[in-house]
Formats: C-alpha cells, sequence, structure tokens
C-alpha cells in the first residue's frame, strides 16, 4: 500500500474520538430503527443530548416531587430524556408498575451498568442472575427466610438492642442526657444482628471491637463521588466499563469484597465440617446461610455454587446493615420531628408489654401493638432505602394501563408498546408518595393512616407490593428478607422507645439532609459524614 507523504499522523486521541463518534451514531441509529415498535410518549423536553434532563434538573432526577409533576403534566407513563441520547420510560400507573414487577427477570432485566456495579460488589448472587438462574437460587434461598427461621433469630435482635442499652444506660448514669449519634448505633445493632442472624459471625461493634466491614460502610459515607464515579453513573449504560476504574469509592468496595470473603471461608469451613460431625459439640448453626448450606443436596437442581453463596452473604450483609440501619434512623427522626407521636408510641409499648417484650408472633401479628406497626410502615412509605428500579427491556411488550393514557397526538389508549432495548424505570418513591395514590397528606408523616388499612385511597390500594407500599418492590424479585427486617425493626424500635426520649439537636424544625454512601443516608444539616446527635434521656420508670 501507498501512504500519500502529506499524511499526517493521527493521534490516539483522534482516533479514540472517532471510533466514539461512530459508536454513538451506531447507538442513535438502533434508537430510531427501535421506534415503530414503541408507543410515542409525552414527556418533557431533551435540554442537552449529552446529559439528558438531569443536569438541567439541577440533580433532582431522583425525588419524587419532579417525578410527580411530570405525571400531572404528561400522564401517568411518560418518557424522560436521559444521557447520550437514550430515553427512559417512567411508570406511574398502578397496572402498568405491577405487569413491570411481574415480568421481571426474563422482560425486564438489569441494565448494563446495574449489572456491572452488582457482579463487582456482591458478584454473580441472587442480585445479578436473571431468568432461571435467578429462580433457582430464589427457590434455594427461600426455606432460610421462613417463619419459623425468623421466629428463632427475634432473640438476636433483643441481645444486639439491649447491648446497646447496657452502653447508653452507662453513659447515662451520671447525667440527665447526653448527646448520641444515633445513627452510628443503630449501624452497630444491624451489622451486630446481621453477622450472628445471617452467618453466626459476632462482629462485635456494640462492644466497641474493631471491624473492617463497619470501617468501610463509615468510610463510604464520607467520600466525595469523583468526576469518574458521576460518568459512571450519568454514562454507566453505554460505557459500563466506567464502574470498574479504581476510583476511592471502588476501592473501598474492593476492600469490602475482600472482608466478606475473609468471612465466607471461615463460615463455609465451620459449616461442612458441622456436617461432617466435626463440629463443636452442642453447637448447631442454624444462620441464614447455614442453614442455605446445610439444606443443600449435591445432586439437588438447587444446589448452589461456593461463587453464589459468597455472592448471597455480601447481599445478607448490605440489606441487613445498610437497609436496616438507615429505616431505623429515618424513625427516629421522624419521631423526634413529631413528638406527640413518639409518645404515642412509648405509652402503648409501656401498656402492652412493661415488664416485657413482645414475642415474634405478637411483633408480627399485631397483639395490641397496632401503633407501633403503623409507625414502621410509615416509615417505610416515606423513606424506602432504594428510590427507584429501572431495568432494559429484553425483548418487546405491551403494559396494560389501569386508566386511559392520552398521547401526543390525542388519541387515547389502554396499553403502551415497550420496544426492546428500552429502559423503564418504576420511581418507588415518587409512588409511596404520591398525592394521586395517597391523597393531599401523602408527604406527611401521618401512622395513623394504617390503623385503618381499609381505609387507605383506593388508588394507594391497587398498588401491588406488600401493604401496598413498593418498598419491597414485587414479583420475582421482592425482597425475601421482607419478613426478617420488619420484625428486626420493630423489636429494636420498640426497645428505644420504650425506654429513651429523643429530641434532635435544634428541635423539631432541624434540617436533615443526605450523604451517599452504598445507599443515601440520613444527616443533620452541618454534620460531617452521616451523622445524626440527638438528646436522648431515660424514660422515667
Amino acid at each position: 500500500m501507498i501512504i500519500p507523504p502529506d499524511l499526517q499522523p493521527v493521534s490516539a486521541w483522534n482516533v479514540g474520538l472517532i471510533l466514539l463518534a461512530i459508536y454513538l451514531a451506531y447507538k442513535v441509529g438502533r434508537s430510531f430503527l427501535k421506534r415503530p415498535n414503541a408507543t410515542p410518549l409525552a414527556g418533557p423536553p431533551r435540554p442537552s443530548w449529552i446529559f439528558g434532563i438531569s443536569r438541567a434538573a439541577g440533580g433532582q432526577l431522583n425525588t419524587a416531587a419532579l417525578y410527580e409533576d411530570w405525571a400531572a403534566q404528561y400522564g401517568s407513563v411518560y418518557r424522560v430524556p436521559t444521557a447520550l441520547g437514550s430515553t427512559t420510560v417512567i411508570l406511574m400507573d398502578p397496572k402498568a408498575v405491577s405487569h413491570f414487577y411481574t415480568h421481571e427477570t426474563y422482560t425486564y432485566v438489569q441494565t448494563k451498568l446495574s449489572r456491572v456495579a452488582i457482579e463487582n460488589l456482591f458478584g454473580r448472587g441472587l442480585l445479578w442472575a436473571e431468568g432461571e438462574s435467578h429462580k433457582r437460587q430464589r427457590k434455594a434461598i427461600s426455606p432460610a427466610f421462613s417463619n419459623i427461621a425468623i421466629r428463632r433469630m427475634t432473640s438476636i435482635f433483643y441481645d444486639s438492642v439491649y447491648k446497646l442499652k447496657t452502653h447508653w444506660d452507662n453513659q447515662l448514669a451520671s447525667a440527665d442526657s447526653a448527646m448520641i449519634d444515633v445513627q452510628k448505633w443503630m449501624n452497630h445493632v444491624s451489622l451486630d444482628s446481621i453477622g450472628i442472624a445471617g452467618f453466626s459471625h459476632d462482629f462485635g461493634s456494640l462492644e466497641g471491637k474493631y471491624s473492617a466491614v463497619a470501617d468501610v460502610f463509615d468510610r463510604m459515607g464520607h467520600i466525595k463521588p469523583s468526576p469518574i464515579t458521576a460518568a459512571a453513573i450519568f454514562f454507566g449504560n453505554v460505557f459500563p466499563f466506567l464502574w470498574r476504574i479504581p476510583t476511592p469509592m471502588r476501592r473501598l468496595q474492593m476492600k469490602l469484597n475482600r472482608c466478606m470473603e475473609e468471612i465466607a471461608v471461615v463460615l463455609l469451613e465451620n459449616t461442612r465440617r458441622e456436617m461432617k460431625g466435626m463440629g463443636e459439640k452442642d453447637h448447631e448453626d442454624k444462620s441464614i446461610i447455614g442453614l442455605l448450606i446445610k439444606a443443600e443436596d449435591t445432586e439437588s437442581s438447587l444446589r448452589m455454587s461456593q461463587e453464589e453463596i459468597m455472592a448471597q452473604m455480601k447481599v445478607l450483609i448490605l440489606a441487613g446493615y445498610e437497609t436496616t440501619s438507615i429505616s431505623l434512623t429515618w424513625a427516629l427522626i421522624e419521631l423526634c420531628r413529631h413528638p406527640e407521636k413518639q409518645v404515642r408510641l412509648r405509652e402503648e409499648l409501656k401498656e402492652q408489654f412493661p415488664t416485657s417484650d413482645p414475642t415474634w408472633e405478637q411483633l408480627t401479628n399485631g397483639s395490641g401493638l397496632h401503633y407501633l406497626d403503623a409507625v414502621v410502615h410509615e416509615i417505610l412509605r416515606l423513606h424506602p432505602p432504594l428510590a427507584l428500579t429501572q431495568r432494559m427491556a429484553a425483548k418487546d411488550d405491551v403494559v396494560p394501563l389501569s386508566e386511559p393514557l392520552r398521547l401526543p397526538n390525542g388519541e387515547l389508549t389502554d396499553h403502551v408498546a415497550i420496544a426492546a432495548g428500552q429502559y423503564v424505570t418504576v420511581p418507588i418513591t415518587a409512588i409511596n408518595v404520591s398525592t394521586s395514590f395517597w391523597g393531599p397528606d401523602a408527604r406527611d408523616f401521618r401512622p395513623e393512616r394504617w390503623l385503618d388499612e381499609a381505609g387507605l385511597p383506593k388508588k394507594a390500594q391497587e398498588v401491588q407490593g406488600h401493604r401496598h407500599l413498593l418498598t419491597f418492590v414485587d414479583g420475582p424479585r421482592m425482597c425475601l428478607g421482607r419478613g426478617f427486617a420488619l420484625a428486626e425493626f420493630k423489636a429494636v424500635l420498640g426497645v428505644l422507645i420504650k425506654n429513651y426520649t429523643f429530641e434532635l439537636p435544634k428541635g423539631p424544625e432541624t434540617e436533615i439532609g443526605f450523604v451517599r454512601g452504598v445507599l443515601p443516608r440520613p444527616q443533620v444539616a452541618g454534620e460531617q459524614g452521616a451523622c445524626v446527635p440527638m438528646r436522648v434521656r431515660k424514660v422515667d420508670a
């Protein structure tokens, strides 16, 4: 081949830009080819081809109010521009949401970004799996979350919260009150509980022992997202490799992985020794993962690989530590914001169980603790740990609607066609606090709404999730550990409110912000990291 003498060399940077332009043109072309299969939907205009609507919205893309405003303007199903010319279809129709969750893992699957992020943090376990693999793993894990198993674990929750009580009582022995970072202590309670109940490992954080896992979670709440992390969030579905770049947050995730794997290896070895009759005498591992391993038959089609078991352990730590501690912290915040409701809950607890604690059956079935149940579910409604579910359509689908939707051309439709490759989002928080679902006081903390569940607004009752909430999602991916989470939430909160009073530093009007760790956490404005100090006093006997 003859190379012309006047040809200028091309830099690697220019080559990269050319390849990027070709790739983006290919993606845009494909998106246009898909459009004939999809229902044309209204939605906000695209202010930026690169960033979509997120920059113009001032970082509000995940806020409930924004989604609800768009639903009022464009209908219960609408299309939102996202990064690099893509779009996501937002579902806020109850029948459409139910259809979406029912068809998860087959029709609606994890996005490229989600799969990379989940695999990096947890491995190829239940959260990562799709289709038949997900079905097999879920069926194998389900017995470990039976009512019998959770009933046996309730004493663990009480052991943890009473260790906390001992520390606080010692601190209050010589003072009328103390300023305590309650979120830190909710972290300790949740971590120690999930360690023992989940896989027979005592982190000892309530006794002051150093825990590498707790340290990593804490440091995640103090790291500010780097530009690369922001780029991964914006453009990760197109360039999922961005999530693998070793940013400070990614390094912490890798450390968390190593810490959890060290614990997992010990647990697996101990469980195998026990199954061979070589374990400690009079000791039987009844943890969630221990039960799972022992229940397996090597010839069974449900048998899980060591990689899958390790992945389930990591999910247990995240779910048991992050979500529970966040929910408990929000419960204390809302009860400080509404002291009269804190008093009402305390009166119920002291009246029903003046000298004892409720059993699992009593926590689960009511037994006079109706207001405790109402407070717990109101917190789950207002403050779900996960704000949304986003998936990608693996194939063309037709989504039914509960009410006719007016399209941009003026026509009415009772269904929406979704094309393969389309991103679809269910904004969990937005639906949980939507005034169109829950009435004019939807954003208010009002546990009383749960005392007569039949009196909930009709549209709220159309939501198919647990107690008409999407906090635990729905369908094949509905949270397996919801019974575990509810029992721990009620047990811990009940002991705390019965024995202590709580006040925010500046009273009910104290400003509460957010910091991002693995999941967003509350923070008292002005504090460093995920810190929620409260004035704590002992309740008079």
